[in-house]
């Protein structure tokens, strides 16, 4: 690299956030309705937190998890939605060097210890059904409280490796980043470095943080299949699918739209498409999150009545 592009590179003190699209027409209508994603994401999962806290009733291993699965949903939402809305109202969307690292960090933490966490959830259906006779001592308190730690670890380690690797990179294409966001793929098109090292971690690291916690929850819900079809009665099959169901759809729809996004090459998958599945599992999946749980979920809509006939009564 010539010492002017060395010396470009070192300029690089901000970058511009292209946003969801460069067309006029389309900016203020995309403002609200993702301002109106955000409200509903934010009290979807602040009402969801509350309603745990305050119930007795659903101080269990499973709404322990669903507690902090609506803890980071909430702070994976606010880690991008509002960097995003601004975006649509302001001709340059500027973040500096720093903070855009700092949004890809919480960004990848948030995302990877998800993934954890719904691994977790999995592990806890499948001991709930499979061997509900040991269920009080496979899934204790300490029991839960370590494979949090365990989530929450690999999110950090895995946040980490990808800081790491951006952060050593030499910027010198331009500072327009094209996305919404500090994403990983977004950034490595503007480094002058070689970026075959950067996307060998990014597929190894990706490959870990998905392909571990999709693997366990595959194993689960083998297990859990397994034991449900050896049930009896019609009643019993029914409830034990019922109390997996909305654990399988968010699996689906979280796991789904990260892998397509990442785990395709660029070439067969062009960034500016990108932007697409990006939006489903940052913006879409943690409002859609407390609203399936919600929904179908009668522990929590009789907890969810119970509340609110105290607050009314």
């Amino acid at each position: 690299m010539s010492t002017v592009a060395a010396a470009n590179s070192s300029s690089v003190t901000e970058f511009i956030l292209a946003g969801l699209t460069d067309q006029p027409g389309l900016q203020l209508p995309l403002f609200f309705l993702f301002l109106g994603f955000y409200l509903v994401t934010v009290v979807g999962n602040l009402g969801l937190i509350t309603l745990i806290g305050l119930n007795a009733r659903l101080h269990t291993p499973m709404y322990f998890f669903l507690f902090n699965l609506s803890l980071i949903d909430f702070s994976f939402s606010t880690t991008i939605t509002p960097k995003m809305l601004k975006s649509f109202i302001s001709n340059k969307n500027f973040i500096q060097h720093a903070g855009c690292l700092s949004q890809l960090f919480f960004f990848c933490f948030f995302v990877i210890s998800e993934s954890f966490v719904l691994s977790a959830m999995a592990y806890d259906r499948y001991v709930a059904i499979c061997k509900p006779l040991v269920y009080t001592t496979a899934m204790s308190p300490q029991v839960c409280l370590l494979l949090l730690l365990g989530a929450y670890g690999m999110g950090f380690s895995g946040a980490l490796a990808h800081v790491g690797s951006i952060a050593s990179l030499t910027f010198c294409a331009g500072n327009l980043v094209n996305h919404f966001m500090c994403d990983i793929l977004p950034l490595l098109e503007l480094s002058c470095n070689s970026t075959y090292v950067h996307e060998l971690v990014v597929y190894i690291v990706v490959g870990i943080d998905i392909g571990v916690p999709i693997i366990t929850i595959f194993i689960s819900y083998a297990l859990i299949l397994s034991s449900i079809l050896r049930i009896p009665s019609t009643e019993g099959k029914s409830k034990a699918f019922s109390t997996c169901s909305s654990h399988i759809i968010v699996v689906c729809l979280f796991f789904g739209s990260g892998a397509f996004m990442y785990l395709k090459p660029p070439s067969v998958f062009p960034l500016a498409q990108g932007k697409v599945s990006s939006l489903f599992y940052t913006i879409v999946v943690p409002m859609l999150n407390p609203l399936i749980y919600s929904l179908r979920n009668k522990d929590v809509k009789v907890s969810l009545r119970k509340t609110l006939g105290k607050i009314f009564s």
